[in-house]
């Protein structure tokens, strides 16, 4: 017989067959999320950061938070219902997550909005979208009744991917511990950023160090440097990426002042 997915509880352990030994504690039940969000806490800065303006089409989103060791800690949806977002932004979501924290370091911070613009044909990180595939069991396993809420099947799994858009990014506590990543998804590309930065800023795990976007301000902050709307690459520092809307550009220029 088949055993796909079997938790034992021994001793306030939780034992997943395939997956990392889990202490139960905080989201996801697990001591290795102990420096990140609940799920409600997820959730409510989610829902305020995606009620302002973002230069989007004011959809409702979906949000991951992973571990520094790329386990999902928790999953959050903005909508009364999961069919209230796009269906796929939770998985992109997870990815994006997964990319923030898998190519952050304690001193240096990426955005999978930097990446955009190192990834095409001829740019310095061209072939990365391709390095860390997303693991379809634990991506799509379990009920989907239970997507997005505190006991998402995601949650304790490593869900990998890499996504090289707005809406990814790492998350640092106030002493600049990086303790894993954040990814939103369910808009443009570029809202997904805005709302992605306006959420980690509501969590308080906005202590970046420094990257590559320009100044000290802006540290991952998307970056607007490529000349058409729309071009694919053509980044005068190496780290663009396209815009989507005026609103959506403006939006973001402000952001380090406003959060």
């Amino acid at each position: 017989m088949k055993l796909t997915k079997l938790g034992l509880s021994l001793a306030g352990v939780l034992l997943i067959p395939g997956s990392t030994l889990l202490a139960q504690g905080n989201s996801g039940g697990s001591a290795a999320c102990q420096d990140l969000p609940t799920h409600a806490q997820l959730k409510a800065a989610l829902k305020s950061a995606r009620g302002q303006a973002n230069g989007g089409f004011n959809l409702d989103m979906w949000a991951t938070v992973v571990n520094r060791d790329g386990a999902v800690c928790a999953v959050a949806f903005t909508g009364n219902d999961r069919g209230d977002q796009w269906p796929g932004s939770r998985v992109i979501s997870a990815q994006k997550a997964n990319a923030a924290n898998a190519f952050s370091l304690p001193k240096l911070a990426l955005s999978t909005a930097n990446l955009y613009s190192a990834v095409q044909p001829g740019g310095s990180l061209f072939g990365l979208p391709h390095t860390n595939p997303v693991n379809t069991t634990n991506a799509y396993a379990g009920d989907a009744a239970k997507y997005g809420q505190p006991d998402d099947p995601m949650v304790g799994e490593r869900v990998g991917g890499v996504n090289v858009f707005g809406g990814g990014l790492a998350l640092y506590t106030a002493s600049r511990k990086l303790v894993g990543g954040l990814g939103v998804s369910g808009d443009s590309s570029c809202a997904d950023h805005n709302i992605a930065w306006r959420t980690r800023n509501n969590l308080a795990l906005d202590y970046v160090p420094a990257g590559v976007s320009g100044d000290t301000d802006r540290k991952d902050n998307i970056v607007y440097d490529i000349s058409t709307l729309g071009a694919n690459g053509g980044s005068a520092g190496g780290w663009g990426h396209p815009r989507c809307s005026s609103a959506a550009t403006a939006i973001a220029s402000g952001l380090p002042s406003t959060h």
